[in-house]
């Protein structure tokens, strides 16, 4: 990871005055803070468009599970946020969403050194309801883990 991003939480304000995929370009540009969770993960926002996003991560013995693999939650961690980002850029400013469900499926081990991409795409957004799909690649393009996430659209806070 570059060691001039900041890591925190956006202002209030500008969650209430930018659209989601404003917010999330400002992001990439580092005009706002990445969130906390990309830190620890290892995970950043790279590239983000209407409807679809891409994250990369850095997977490493950070991760490691009791048996010296990487663990499934930083593929399920990837796939529930580039989910839930791409429904993000759809949604106004001061419009919130949360996950409800998401599923995933481990077709092969996550590799612990190298970079891996999830990308993300809206697949059916609603009022309320929202669903998303994202497919985790290895840097060889190898597909590691596929999911989908159902997602609620909260109204302006």
């Amino acid at each position: 990871m570059a060691d001039d991003i900041q890591f925190g939480l956006a202002q209030r304000e500008a969650f209430e005055t930018l659209s989601g995929i404003e917010l999330l370009r400002a992001m990439i540009r580092k005009e706002l803070p990445a969130p906390p969770i990309s830190q620890a993960m290892g995970i950043l926002l790279t590239e983000i468009e209407p409807g679809r996003v891409v994250f990369e991560g850095r997977p490493g013995p950070h991760l490691f599970n009791p048996l010296g693999g990487i663990h499934g939650g930083f593929a399920l961690t990837l796939i529930d946020s580039a989910t839930g980002c791409a429904v993000h850029t759809e949604l106004d400013a001061g419009v919130g969403y949360t996950t409800v469900e998401t599923k995933a499926n481990f077709v092969r081990p996550v590799p612990s050194e190298g970079v891996v991409r999830c990308e993300g795409r809206v697949v059916s957004r609603g009022r309320q309801i929202a669903t998303a799909e994202a497919y985790l690649r290895d840097e060889r393009g190898k597909l590691l883990s596929h999911g989908t996430s159902t997602l609620i659209i909260l109204g302006k806070r």
